[in-house]
């Protein structure tokens, strides 16, 4: 089949993906069989969890035990390089584990550089101020990312901007995000300032993927469409 325009027609150009779409489309959000949100997997399983967590806490534990910061920047980089090899003994994809050994590395070498422990965590503190700096200006401009991610999964596009009801739901669903965030600073920051390693520790491991997965989840139920003829009652967000 000739699949050329016909003399004299030009063709017509790829329409390019908006920032929105695209923002949409890489959405990484899981759904299970009822069309809900799949939190568990969205936060990349057991097993992403636990190369997410484990060695931010095997770094606190370490540090806890032997008061050496060498000993556990060590112990906490030999466990991501571990889940790496791990990913790769069973074929299976390096995105997370990658990510998170980058993340690790970087930890260690602020807390290196500075001397000091506490260090460890300041990328985490200025990630989790960017992202709140972002979901916070979203709302203010009228594109809240979380309506963003959701409404592209709900099949709803960019739509939802035009009705006022969709609009607000998916500006208080990014507002929970924003507080997950918030939370994490408001707790932790005064931990850092106060030199609470310890417990600076086992904060960010209590308020890292948990914490993030049941906002994620909350937020997916708080922006659910309404259904049809009424408004939405607390057994409706429950279903």
């Amino acid at each position: 089949m000739n699949e050329n325009p016909p003399a004299g027609e030009q063709p017509r150009p790829e329409k390019k993906p908006s920032l929105a779409e695209a923002i949409g489309a890489s959405a990484k959000v899981a759904q299970n069989a009822d069309g809900g949100i799949d939190v568990l997997s969205t936060v990349g399983g057991v097993r992403g969890i636990l190369e997410t967590v484990v060695p931010g806490f095997v770094f606190v534990l370490v540090y806890a035990l032997t008061n050496e910061l060498s000993w556990a920047l060590l112990s906490s980089i030999g466990l991501g390089v571990v889940f790496m090899v791990l990913r790769l003994l069973n074929k299976s994809t390096l995105v997370q584990s990658a990510s998170g050994l980058v993340g690790i590395l970087i930890c260690a070498l602020v807390a290196r550089t500075s001397g000091n422990a506490r260090d460890y965590y300041v990328p985490g503190f200025l990630i989790s101020g960017g992202y709140l700096l972002g979901l916070m200006i979203s709302i203010f401009v009228k594109w809240p990312l979380i309506g963003l991610l959701f409404g592209f999964i709900r099949n709803e596009g960019v739509a939802w901007r035009q009705q006022p009801d969709r609009l607000r739901r998916y500006g208080i669903a990014t507002w929970i995000i924003c507080a997950v965030f918030a939370l994490r600073l408001a707790v932790q920051l005064p931990m850092y300032f106060t030199d609470q390693v310890v417990s600076l520790g086992i904060a960010r491991a209590l308020m890292g993927v948990p914490l993030y997965a049941a906002g994620l989840w909350f937020a997916w139920l708080v922006s659910r469409p309404a259904t049809a003829g009424h408004a939405p009652t607390p057994e409706d967000l429950a279903s």
